[in-house]
């Protein structure tokens, strides 16, 4: 199993608000750049589950504000793989500024596995290496 480092990178002038703090519906974005950037880390990109006819919708999403993240803070998000069944995913992800340390925001995510019709599947059986790899990393703990 590969280590799964933190994704890390700065706020964005335009992700912020009046208040000169990151806007709260750009956690939500950073939670999938987080999950595509650990999909891509762990030997499985988006770019190859959808070349093997899966997509991942999501069905949830959730975010706890804790401490505002202001421009140019640099930052690092740690996910982990907090459910996962073949069928469902679930993560867990954890915003914590490189500055002071603090906690900035936490939150979920879950997901299906569909075909291209969005049907749901059951990955253990149509596409057991992908099914492989998400066993393999639920319940790893992402760390510096």
């Amino acid at each position: 199993m590969k280590k799964i480092m933190p994704y890390e990178r700065k706020t964005y002038f335009y992700e912020t608000d009046k208040m000169s703090i990151m806007h709260h519906s750009n956690y939500i974005r950073i939670f999938e750049e987080t999950r595509v950037d650990m999909m891509r880390q762990s030997g499985m990109p988006f770019t190859y589950i959808e070349e093997a006819g899966l997509m991942m919708p999501v069905l949830s999403v959730s975010c706890t504000f804790r401490s505002p993240l202001r421009f140019d803070e640099p930052f690092a998000v740690y996910p982990h793989i907090t459910r996962f069944n073949g069928v469902k995913l679930e993560l867990s992800y954890r915003i914590v500024s490189r500055e002071s340390g603090l906690l900035c925001a936490e939150g979920t995510s879950s997901h299906c596995f569909t075909d291209l019709s969005m049907k749901p599947v059951r990955i253990k059986h149509t596409h057991p290496d992908i099914y492989s790899l998400f066993a393999e990393y639920a319940g790893y703990e992402v760390t510096d």
